[in-house]
Order: structure tokens, then sequence, then C-alpha cells
């Protein structure tokens, strides 16, 4: 069971009546701030000039489970892998840090505070590993019951990202996981099914997903048989 946080003094603003996709900045990066946050349909990701800003997108975008598009190719790739669940979250979110990748947001203070969030259960991350017993790349995200909302994800080598996500959705549906936040369609999320149901749609949404049962704990229970 995941561990409790110390309660939140952060007040956030609706997000249905942002102007635009940040509805506050500043404050602090404290779990149970995190957690409020995210229970509210608002994640934290600094701003280009490095303040801290709580974001809910105009464009907010899910993967719908049903629409989740697997190649060919990708079902092929997914044979080349080992793929494990919450055995190197450090490891992952690092590769997500890497400073040398294009548009890099992850700071160590976000590092040090998702780690922590993962010791106390309620961050998760897909390590995709190689032939060799390296890891070639995953992804983590926070789980809240329900709702899996996807933070980051990296490669090392091609298609080792996508393998991540195709683990996470098969963890989801046999957890009967109710909903996969991405935040915003990229183009190679749209490939795989992601859908823009904006943020009103993920807002009225979000209650139900927070109450479904958590697709982690029982996959750990599952294992622990």
């Amino acid at each position: 069971m995941p561990v409790d946080p110390i309660s939140s003094r952060a007040r956030f603003p609706d997000p249905r009546v942002a102007d635009g996709d940040v509805v506050a900045v500043g404050g602090d990066l404290e779990p149970g701030t995190i957690l409020s946050a995210y229970r509210q349909g608002i994640f934290p990701m600094n701003l280009k000039d490095g303040r801290l800003g709580w974001w809910s997108p105009v464009e907010r975008a899910i993967l719908p489970f049903g629409e989740f598009h697997i190649s060919r190719s990708l079902r092929q790739a997914t044979r080349r892998f080992q793929v494990s669940v919450d055995s190197d979250f450090e490891g992952v979110i690092r590769g997500c840090a890497d400073p040398s990748r294009r548009g890099g947001w992850i700071t160590d203070e976000f590092v040090a505070v998702y780690t922590e969030l993962y010791r106390m259960g309620w961050a998760h991350s897909v390590e995709v590993w190689d032939s060799d017993g390296d890891l070639a790349g995953g992804l983590y995200g926070i789980g809240i019951n329900g709702l899996f909302a996807g933070e980051s994800m990296f490669h090392r080598m091609r298609d080792a990202s996508k393998v991540a996500l195709v683990h996470l959705v098969v963890t989801l549906v046999e957890g009967e996981g109710r909903m996969l936040d991405i935040q915003w369609a990229t183009p190679h999320l749209r490939s795989l099914g992601a859908a823009v149901i904006g943020r009103d749609a993920y807002l009225d949404r979000l209650p139900w997903a927070l109450a479904g049962p958590d697709p982690f704990q029982r996959a750990a229970e599952a294992d622990s048989r």
C-alpha cells in the first residue's frame, strides 16, 4: 500500500477557469503537494525561465486503452527486450532527465522528489532491458488508484520506450486501471492512438479514474502468490 505523505497546505486555482495551460506558479515540490495537484488534474513542470509551474493543459490528452495501436514491427520489438516494473526507478528517471536530450526539463529536484514518491509507492517505472542486461529505455509516472499520469519516457535503443509503453498499457488493462494521462498528444503518441479530449473532459473523467483500483498493487499481489 502507498504511504500517505504529510498533507499539503497548497491551494490550487480551479483549472477550469485558467486562461492557459499554466494554472499557478511557485510553491513547493513536497510529495503531498504533488499528489494533491494530480488529484485536481494538475502536474508540476518548470517554466522556461526556471520557475516552478503547475500545469493543466487546455488540449489535455489521454491514451485510450481500446485505441492503443501496436504495429507489427512493435510486436516484433517486444520480443527483443526484457521488461520489468519498479526495479530501477532511479535509472529510468535519470535516463529521462539526461541533459543532452532536447527539451529536457527534469532537474535534480524533480529526480529527488519523484524518487521519494516511488519509495512511498506512488511513482512507478517500467524498465526495458537489452540482451546484455543494460537499461535500453523506460518510462515513469504517478499512479493514484485507477489513474496513471505518465511523466516521461526515454530510449537508448530503437523502440525501447514504445515497448515500455506496451507493457504499461497491459499492466493497466489487466489491473483494471481506468485512465492513462499523457498530458499532451505528441505526433509520436498520436501514432500509437493518443487522443486529445480537452481539459474539461479530462477533469470530468478524473474522479471516476481516481475511484478505480490500483493496477500496480494488484500486480504486486499477484506476483506474491
